[in-house]
């Protein structure tokens, strides 16, 4: 997979995103949610976007969700053999520092660290725990002693260390393999990964969540997929990705669609069907500068 590098001038960019579901024999569609809205960033501005839905929905509406993602929340009638979704987006793309920020008390520049009270109360789904194993706690442990402690670089070295420990493989349905999972079979996909890294994150007591949504590299032929990675909450700086997949902080060439501290809430479609019927599903993503 190429490497995303940063993007220094100003330029637009054109995605487009389609999704179909296609059924075995007709079903009804229960309500659905979609997650494909670009957010607008401090270095990326939303300059239009499209939803178009086959069959038309019966009503659709577009909210916020509790952790500020947008989401389309859509109703139908009748039985139907396809859901099909196509997003256009454009985005304008501005000059970004990734590292313009300063730590804010200083006392975060080391770990551990313990948030106040008050972003306790706010960030404590981003630091809610699942049981990791002892392997997995030491290689998280290892990483943070040859950083002296020191959190930035802890925090790019341990993204770099898993991009570099572990192999990047293509899965494009299914929930992240549990952290333990990845750690033993020493690949996984992008998910897998920043998964992973966002058990170990809480494990040392930094607030982290999920990050759905796409990224562009100026490559012959690209070949795109929704992207994960993990965005981590350091006072002073906000929240701030990292991106295990490709070993870097992210930059102005990740466009997030949803963050949350549970991955289940960043699945561009969610709903049922009411049937018996098997679906498959067929994707395709581009995403191309503007001249």
């Amino acid at each position: 997979m190429p490497t995303p590098k940063l993007t220094k001038g100003l330029m637009e960019v054109e995605i487009i995103h389609e999704t179909e579901y296609a059924y075995q024999s007709e079903v009804f569609l229960e309500p659905h949610y979609f997650r494909f809205k670009p957010k607008t960033t401090p270095y990326a501005e939303l300059k239009s976007f499209s939803l178009k839905v086959s069959p038309e929905p019966t009503g659709i509406s577009e909210q916020t969700d509790p952790e500020n993602n947008t989401i389309h929340f859509s109703w139908y009638d009748g039985m139907h053999s396809k859901l099909t979704i196509r997003t256009v987006s454009v985005l304008a793309i501005k000059h970004y520092n990734p590292f313009n920020f300063l730590m804010s008390p200083p006392t975060y520049s080391q770990l551990p660290f313990s948030y106040s009270e008050d972003l306790n109360v706010v960030l404590k789904p981003s630091l809610n725990l699942v049981s990791i194993g002892k392997d997995l706690k030491e290689y998280g442990a290892q990483i943070l002693a040859k950083a002296n402690e020191n959190t930035l670089t802890f925090l790019s070295e341990f993204t770099n260390r898993i991009h570099e420990d572990f192999v990047l493989e293509i899965r494009e349905v299914g929930e992240p393999y549990q952290p333990d999972e990845t750690f033993l079979l020493k690949k996984g996909s992008c998910r897998d990964l920043a998964w992973m890294q966002i058990q170990i994150l809480r494990q040392m007591g930094i607030a982290a969540r999920f990050v759905s949504g796409y990224f562009y590299v100026d490559v012959k032929e690209p070949q795109y997929e929704l992207h994960g990675w993990t965005e981590v909450f350091l006072p002073g700086a906000g929240w701030i990705g990292f991106d295990p997949s490709n070993g870097i902080r992210t930059t102005n060439t990740y466009f997030p669609l949803c963050a949350s501290a549970s991955f289940q809430n960043t699945m561009p479609v969610s709903g049922s069907v009411r049937g018996d019927a098997l679906s498959i599903l067929t994707t395709s993503l581009e995403i191309k500068a503007l001249p």
